[in-house]
């Protein structure tokens, strides 16, 4: 393999920097399909649902932008959403139609401004339609008899719009054909519904009816249809249940419930459904008929029973099942609320209440008992129901002007008469000792410090006859939430207890006594402080640092935050060993928030990993240096122009290999870079020294690599080197792609190894195509006997193009193959192409040149009939194009399915063809032939060649 080196300098001046600002194209692939013939560009991508969106975002830019895909919500969707998908390739699979809407491409390199391009995603779909039949209210009457106005209502969800066709058995029915029907479009729902509307039904009118829609075959999606028949006992669905529809059970009953039809035809489908939530488990539900064995509390809730049968609109029960519960027995202490006190006193009045929560609320009884007997009612003693002031169903027992006589125990029990549903009761003491509650923080108990992931207990201690529960809340942050996602969370002793608790916790919180089993007075309050501790975080995690050889350096690690925000230690290693403690920082008012360590110069043994470890006596975090002289990665060049040059007569290739320095500054000059070139899949590779002068930041550095195989690719690695060693390494992959077009036309030969096949393109107006195949994409059932086994080259993977002539191609079926136009700039040209012609029915190869001058005329220059054997041949073929021209290739098929045609190594060039037409050397006999074969060029070359050249 042979190299050619070109690095430019630039004297005294420093060149201007080879720095380019991002630039980005959009192209699509994977499995798009096209609406309209002007959607073929870069703005619009056509998929059909479920199929697999790719998008590929072709960048431009040095260095190598970096590329973030953004999505904003499409037409099915009202929501924004991002990708954040960091790739030149965005591929979705199954892609659904809320996914549609418009795509960006955002491509940025740190020069300029940063390029964004976008594309519209438009998802095709077409659902089921769903046919309904109404009439008008003022015609409905049970049945659809005639006389009668009837619509039947066709709706569908699609992309595009559907077109709508009504047929009536296999007639299509349309205005100006039948007087009887009307057929439009809803307001508010254009190209989602359509009505047919049969004004007062004719006897002809009860028929079948069916509705077609269609997205006109786009994007292979086919027509759905739906149908309906129309008699005259067809009817609405009508129910009735066979159960009032607010029905009350105890705990542990099976209930059953029937749902049953009493109209409707078509025969109405009948559905059992819960709110909220599913049906309870166990529940079955067959037909009409709902089963809920063992019924328990949780399973009340409204239960709908829908019918339908798409004629008119849907008819539907609901039964409220009420399961008798109790739960949550409170009691409240109220003293005289005219005068405003708070303590119990006598000669005031008093009230105390008892509540419940229960299932039916309002059938649950309330008892009042005094020291074990029932309170009597008399004219200082009330008992009342529903007071105002208290939550609904609420029983009050009012004491007025309070004696002495009145202290004691009284209890409250609530219960369901006739129901097996257990009694609840609440007790309340009235005596001197009942005061209302006062609370507070335990001494020491104010603040309460933890390390974060320990657990914690806040407590408050409540005093007062009786205690009430405590409230615990969040002070500090706005509607923020407990740590068991409640607002307000009841502790019964006053501790509110935390387990692995997080630096999020931090904050105050707020104990406050409870209105329920206690004094119904201004809740009393308190404060507990938490500090949640936890171990500093630090910066930089981890850092880079380069600079030349004898030169300082200060490595800082710096308290990003930490609690206590504040620096207790700080150690610092290199490469593990301990090293001496650096100067203290000057004491200031505040804790030091960062430690310093000075490198007075960077030599190869201060170079390494150092480390910072800090602590703030809660835990540790280090901050990591890497130190060296080393010299920055190279960048390569990815846009440069045509980098592949490929070779007439042999199947190599060359690439321009152009990168940049990053950085050169930073550490000592680049001395040389040593070049590491490795065919895929292969072990070996060739190594190379490449001395340079001094590289200057930007300066754009070139490689020609050349005796690359075609179509093979190969791993590039790039190291520089300085006075301190080896710098850091760059790779990258070069594949062989065909030239397109080429100002200089002998430069190319087209191997169509790459699926581009170099421009050529199928002509429309022949009988079918050439194919693109090698030796392991060809079908093994292929016919025997005709076609070549491999490429010209001989390797498996070597493509070439031929025309396959078995069925259902037909005696003087054409394929033409079209190459790109060309600019005539000489008078004379040569077209060389090697061409495969093996089997008994061979038809004939035909070169033809259309010239562009005056329209298109097509001129035959070259043609071959018949049976040449298996083997490679090469022919010659001049032309002299009169304007701006195209070479075409047609294959046409012979009288058998053994006729097939190749094609390879197709070049053109300036000037006259050689004199022999063909070249023995270049004969090429495929296997089995009994001929040699030419052997194939070495990998590489045997010399390397290095070009210094200074750029004026």
């Amino acid at each position: 393999m042979s190299w050619i080196l070109k690095h430019w300098y630039s004297g005294k001046e420093v060149s201007k920097e080879e720095t380019a600002p991002a630039q980005a194209q959009i192209v699509h692939a994977g499995q798009a399909c096209v609406v309209k013939e002007d959607n073929i560009s870069e703005r619009v991508y056509t998929i059909r649902e479920g199929d697999t969106l790719v998008l590929q975002c072709l960048v431009t830019g040095h260095p190598r932008p970096q590329v973030r895909w953004t999505k904003t919500a499409g037409s099915a969707s009202d929501k924004f959403q991002e990708t954040s998908v960091f790739n030149e390739t965005l591929r979705i699979e199954r892609i659904a139609r809320t996914q549609g809407g418009r795509y960006y491409c955002k491509a940025e390199n740190g020069v300029g401004v940063p390029a964004i391009k976008s594309i519209r995603v438009d998802v095709q779909y077409l659902d089921e339609p769903v046919l309904t039949v109404h009439q008008t209210v003022s015609d409905v009457r049970g049945n659809f008899y005639q006389e009668k106005t009837v619509f039947l209502r066709c709706t569908v969800s699609s992309n595009p719009p559907a077109r709508f066709i009504w047929k009536r058995g296999s007639d299509t029915l349309s205005h100006s054909q039948d007087n009887g029907v009307d057929i439009y479009e809803p307001l508010y729902t254009q190209g989602e519904t359509k009505v047919l509307k049969l004004k007062n039904l004719r006897p002809q009118d009860y028929a079948s009816y069916s509705c077609q829609v269609s997205v006109r075959n786009v994007c292979g999606i086919p027509d759905k249809a739906v149908s309906f028949r129309l008699t005259n006992t067809t009817a609405p669905p009508a129910l009735k249940l066979s159960v009032n529809e607010t029905l009350v059970v105890n705990p542990g009953e099976n209930v059953t419930v029937q749902c049953l039809l009493t109209g409707g035809d078509p025969l109405p489908q009948l559905q059992w459904s819960h709110g909220p939530g599913p049906l309870p488990l166990g529940a079955l539900a067959q037909g009409g008929t709902l089963s809920i064995p063992s019924v328990q509390a949780r399973d009340s809730g409204y239960y709908n029973c829908t019918a339908t049968n798409n004629v008119g609109n849907p008819a539907k029960k609901t039964v409220n099942l009420l399961v008798r519960s109790m739960k949550n027995a409170t009691f409240q202490i109220t003293p005289d609320v005219i005068k405003e006190s708070e303590n119990i006193q006598l000669g005031q009045d008093l009230k105390l209440s008892c509540h419940v929560d229960a299932v039916p609320q309002e059938k649950v009884t309330y008892q009042w008992f005094k020291n074990g007997k029932p309170a009597r009612m008399s004219k200082r003693l009330l008992v009342t129901r529903n007071d105002p002031e208290l939550p609904a169903v609420t029983s009050s027992l009012e004491l007025i002007d309070l004696h002495f006589s009145d202290y004691g125990t009284y209890l409250c029990v609530a219960s369901f008469p006739g129901a097996p549903v257990p009694d609840l009761s609440v007790e309340v003491n009235i005596s001197s000792e009942t005061v209302p509650p006062t609370i507070s923080v335990p001494k020491g108990r104010a603040v309460v410090t933890v390390r974060e992931g320990s657990p914690a207990e806040l407590q408050c201690e409540v005093r007062g006859k009786p205690r009430p529960p405590v409230l615990w809340s969040r002070v500090d942050k706005e509607a923020a939430l407990l740590p068991s996602g409640l607002p307000l969370e009841e502790t019964p002793d006053g501790k509110l207890r935390l387990e692995r608790v997080s630096r999020d916790m931090s904050g105050t919180y707020r104990c406050q006594t409870a209105r329920y089993n206690g004094f119904n007075v201004r809740p009393r309050e308190a404060q507990v402080q938490l500090n949640v501790q936890f171990p500093p975080e630090v910066e930089p995690g981890s850092q880079d640092v380069r600079q030349a050889l004898g030169r300082p350096v200060l490595l800082r690690c710096s308290l990003l935050r930490g609690s206590p925000q504040r620096i207790a230690s700080a150690v610092w290693r290199f490469k593990g060993q301990l090293l001496p403690p650096p100067p203290a920082v000057p004491v200031a008012a505040e804790a030091p928030d960062h430690s310093e360590l000075r490198l007075d110069a960077v030599t190869r043994e201060s170079s390494g990993s150092y480390e910072c470890s800090v602590s703030n006596d809660v835990g540790s975090a280090a901050c990591l240096f890497q130190v060296s002289a080393k010299a920055y990665s190279p960048e390569f060049y990815f846009d440069t122009p045509n980098p592949t040059r490929s070779h007439k007569l042999s199947k190599n290739y060359s690439y321009v290999l152009q990168w940049t320095q990053r950085e050169p500054d930073a550490v000592d000059p680049v001395l040389n870079y040593r070049l590491s070139v490795r065919q895929l899949n292969q072990h070996n590779a060739l190594v190379k020294a490449i001395p340079v002068r001094r590289v200057e930041k930007g300066q754009l550095l070139e490689y020609i690599l050349t005796d690359l195989r075609v179509p093979h690719s190969y791993e590039v690695r790039l190291t520089p080197y300085t006075t301190f060693g080896a710098g850091d390494m760059a790779s990258r992959i070069i594949h062989y792609t065909e030239p397109i077009s080429s100002p200089n036309l002998s430069d190319n030969t087209c191997h169509f190894e790459d699926e581009k096949i170099c421009g050529y393109t199928q002509d429309l107006t022949d009988n079918f195509d050439w194919t693109r195949q090698n030796a392991l994409t060809q079908n093994p059932k292929r016919s025997p006997n005709t076609g070549p086994p491999t490429d010209i080259s001989g390797t498996p993977e070597g493509y070439y193009m031929f025309i396959e002539t078995s069925r259902p191609r037909e005696l003087g079926d054409r394929a033409r193959l079209v190459s790109p136009l060309y600019n005539a700039s000489a008078k004379f040209y040569c077209v060389s192409f090697f061409y495969h012609m093996y089997g008994k029915h061979i038809g004939s190869l035909n070169l033809l040149v259309r010239s562009r001058n005056k329209g298109a005329l097509d001129t035959h220059a070259w043609s071959l009939s018949g049976n040449k054997g298996n083997v490679w041949q090469q022919a010659h073929v001049p032309i002299n194009p009169s304007g701006p021209f195209q070479i075409i290739f047609e294959g046409v098929r012979g009288s058998g399915y053994l006729g097939d045609i190749a094609i390879d190594d197709v070049t053109l060039k300036k000037g006259e063809c050689p004199r022999k037409q063909m070249d023995p050397n270049k004969v090429v006999v495929m296997p089995g032939s009994g001929a040699p074969r030419q052997p194939l060029p070495q990998l590489w070359g045997p010399v390397a060649t290095f070009l210094l050249a200074l750029q004026r």
